[in-house]
Parts: C-alpha cells; sequence; structure tokens
C-alpha cells in the first residue's frame, strides 16, 4: 500500500514536469511569435488632414491601412497613393478630405468639392480671378470651410451723368436703385433718375441723375399810369392841359422758377405784391368850337343934295358857340396789340365768354387781361373802333390785347403794333 502510493506521487511529479515544460514551450512560442509580429511590421507615416502619424502596420496595400485606421476616403478626396498601392516601410500617405462649398459667380450658384486650404487657393483652383473693383463674400484669407458660400460679383462699367456731369463708375448691383445706394448717390426730394430705381442695369448702361429745385424769382417790373382825358368845353378844341402829371408805380412779381442740372425749365407767377401805386395822369381836352360869322350892314342912299356923301359898310363879327361834339372819354392807355381769327388750327371760334365769332364775323371784339381791362368793357381802340372786351389769352398779359378779325388777310393787315385805347366803361 504504501508503495503505490510513492509510485503515484512519482508519477504525479513527473507528469507535472512535463506539464510545464508543454508551458513554457507554449509562452515561448507565443513569445517569439509576437515578436516576430511585431519586428515585421512594416513602419510608415500616414498624413491625416494635414497631421502626421507614425503607423507600424502589416497591410500590404494602403486600401488595407486606411481600413486599419477605419478611414474611408471619399472620391473627392485627396489620397497621394492609390488605394491598391503596396506598401512599403518608410512611405508617406497623405490623405486630405473634401470639403463642399457653394460658389455663386454673378448669380450663377454651383456645387464644388475642394481640398483647398484657403479661400484664396479654391479660387486659383478655379481659375477665377479678381478684379479690382469686383466683390467678394468672404475674404481670400478665410479658411475653406464645409458648406460655405462664396459670392463672386464681377464688376462692370456703367456711364452716369449726374446733375450734367459725365463719369464712368464700376459697379456690381444690377438695379438702378442698387446702383445709387452703392455708389453713395443720394437724390434730393424733387430730383429724378432716368431710367427708374427698378430698372435694371448692366454693362454700358447710362444712368441720368437729374437735379430739380425749385427757388424764387423776385421781378420788380414798373406799373404803367393812365392817362385820364376829360372834356373841358371851356377850352378850345384841339388844346389839352395837363392837369396832374402822371407817375409810374412799382411792383414786385414772385416767380416759382424750376431748375433742372441748373437750366431753367419753367416759371410760375405766383404773387404780385404793389410796392407803389401809379398815379393817373389826368389831361382836360378842349371841345368849345370858335366859329366866325360876317355880318354886313348896307348903306342907305342919301337924299338929293349938291354934294352926294359917301356911305360907309360895317361889318362886325360875332362869336357865337356851337354845341361840343362827342368824344370818347375814360381811363386811356397805350398798348401793344396783336391779331387773331377764329379760324385757326384748333380755334373752336367762342370766346372765354361764350361768344361765338364765327357766328358774329362782323363783331368787334378783343382779347384783354382781365386784372387790366375787365370783361364786358367796352374799348375804343385807335384804328379799330368801339370793341368789347370778350376774350382772354394765354400770351395776353398786362397791357397789351389781341384784336379779332374775320379774314387772315385782314389780321395780317394789322399785325404788330402800339396803339391808344379808351376803356368807356
Amino acid at each position: 500500500m504504501k508503495s503505490n502510493m510513492e509510485n503515484f506521487f512519482t508519477r504525479l511529479k513527473g507528469g507535472k514536469n512535463v506539464f510545464m515544460i508543454c508551458l513554457s514551450v507554449i509562452v515561448l512560442g507565443l513569445v517569439s511569435g509576437f515578436i516576430v509580429f511585431e519586428t515585421t511590421k512594416a513602419s510608415v507615416t500616414l498624413v491625416l488632414d494635414g497631421e502626421e502619424k507614425l503607423v507600424d502596420t502589416h497591410a500590404d496595400t494602403v486600401a488595407e491601412l486606411l481600413s486599419d485606421e477605419d478611414l474611408s476616403p471619399n472620391a473627392h478626396d485627396y489620397l497621394s497613393h492609390d488605394l491598391s498601392a503596396e506598401l512599403n516601410a518608410g512611405d508617406v500617405i497623405e490623405w486630405k478630405p473634401a470639403t463642399q462649398v457653394t460658389l455663386s459667380v454673378n448669380g450663377n450658384d454651383k456645387k464644388v468639392w475642394s481640398t483647398e486650404d484657403t479661400v484664396e487657393d479654391f479660387l486659383e483652383d478655379q481659375r477665377i480671378e479678381l478684379g479690382e473693383h469686383d466683390e467678394m463674400s468672404v475674404s481670400l484669407d478665410d479658411k475653406l470651410k464645409e458648406n460655405m458660400t462664396i459670392t463672386v460679383d464681377e464688376a462692370f462699367k456703367v456711364a452716369v451723368t449726374d446733375g450734367g456731369k459725365k463719369k464712368d463708375l464700376w459697379t456690381t448691383s444690377t438695379t438702378v436703385a442698387g446702383f445709387l445706394e452703392q455708389q453713395n448717390i443720394q437724390l434730393g426730394e424733387l430730383d429724378r433718375v432716368e431710367p427708374g430705381k427698378d430698372e435694371d442695369v448692366k454693362a454700358n448702361s447710362k444712368i441720368n441723375v437729374i437735379r430739380v429745385e425749385k427757388v424764387t424769382d423776385v421781378v420788380e417790373e414798373p406799373i404803367d399810369y393812365a392817362t385820364i382825358r376829360k372834356n373841358d368845353k371851356s377850352m378850345q378844341k384841339g388844346t389839352e392841359k395837363v392837369l396832374e402829371g402822371g407817375e409810374e408805380g412799382k411792383q414786385e412779381k414772385h416767380y416759382e422758377v424750376v431748375l433742372e442740372n441748373g437750366k431753367e425749365v419753367s416759371r410760375e407767377l405766383v404773387k404780385t405784391d404793389v410796392v407803389k401805386e401809379s398815379r393817373d395822369e389826368i389831361v382836360a381836352v378842349g371841345t368849345q368850337v370858335i366859329t366866325q360869322t360876317a355880318v354886313k350892314t348896307s348903306s342907305e342912299p342919301s337924299k338929293p343934295s349938291k354934294s352926294t356923301k359917301s356911305s360907309k359898310s360895317a361889318t362886325e363879327t360875332k362869336k357865337t358857340e356851337s354845341k361840343p361834339k362827342s368824344e370818347p372819354s375814360g381811363k386811356v392807355l397805350n398798348v401793344s396789340t396783336t391779331a387773331y381769327t377764329a379760324n385757326c388750327s384748333g380755334c373752336s371760334g367762342i370766346t372765354s365768354t361764350g361768344f361765338n365769332l364765327k357766328s358774329n364775323p362782323n363783331a368787334k371784339v378783343i382779347a384783354v387781361d382781365p386784372s387790366v381791362i375787365p370783361l364786358g368793357s367796352k374799348v375804343f381802340v385807335e384804328g379799330y373802333g368801339t370793341a368789347i372786351a370778350a376774350d382772354t389769352g394765354g400770351a395776353i398779359k398786362g397791357n397789351k390785347i389781341d384784336v379779332f378779325f374775320s379774314s387772315k388777310s385782314a389780321a395780317y393787315a394789322w399785325g404788330n403794333k402800339t396803339v391808344q385805347i379808351t376803356i368807356l366803361d
């Protein structure tokens, strides 16, 4: 029994030694294999988006290397070697992922993949050259980022006339309003621009900025004095006497003047201020007619005598006063005159007071300025006769009248002249 136990322990001890030997062999094999595995790796440099990384790898190709590093290159990415290229110790494999940006040139958008670092490099790669006056939404030094939008507006030349001064300007705006804002051209309240603000602008367009202003022009003018002629039966006909001298007045006419680019285009009378009233001239006109009548007295024959006495005849001159003849009396003015007919092109033949000249061709009618000669007045016109002030005219201002004739030949014969008129009532 004791012997059997000793044999058992002897065998057990021998088996333990064998196990340890086997285990040692296995461990040695694993360590040797690991050492061999590690020492047989290839050392390569992997540059990932600019950062270097030293990698020991058993990969045979670039594709395997990237797969081992959990990297999946995109078709737009930059890779220094083909994916199928064999990997050798010391290789430098560079991988740079592409960035997608939106490029907008003059409003035309497109998506672009790029591996460039900056906007400047990107534009150069896209063969886009910026001009001096071109505009861009980002800076050339900006880093290229995912989903970045790069807007490039190429400038073009526009001919501008501002207040009459011409110049050429570069712009990237496509509307007149945008152009004015970009060039800091301010419009005043009355200013205008041609074409309008909503119109499009393109290369070689012409833009005209018209500077408009309203000014007040005060013009001082004399006021003619009227001559009042009064009949005086105590004075012989043909004689006149100034009872009161006339004196011109003075008035200020205020005109609203519209200037475009400094040049007058219109003026409108807005008010008249009388600075000094005129004083009428009073003239006495003699109406007395003196006639001479000869009265002859015959001598009677003397009685017969020795001597005959001659008889004398006496002649007496007797003054008699005849009844004065009627003369036009009233306010007298010297006026400039023109003539017109009812048959001109576009004429209706109806006066401003409603009188039909075509139906009354023989009527004596004049057109007047109602502020000088009231409508409906009877006016004696030298060389024309007594007429009715029944019409007005746009050009009939102040001491001016237009005389009506039924025919153009008569109107032409009258022409332009200055005459004396008497406002009868």
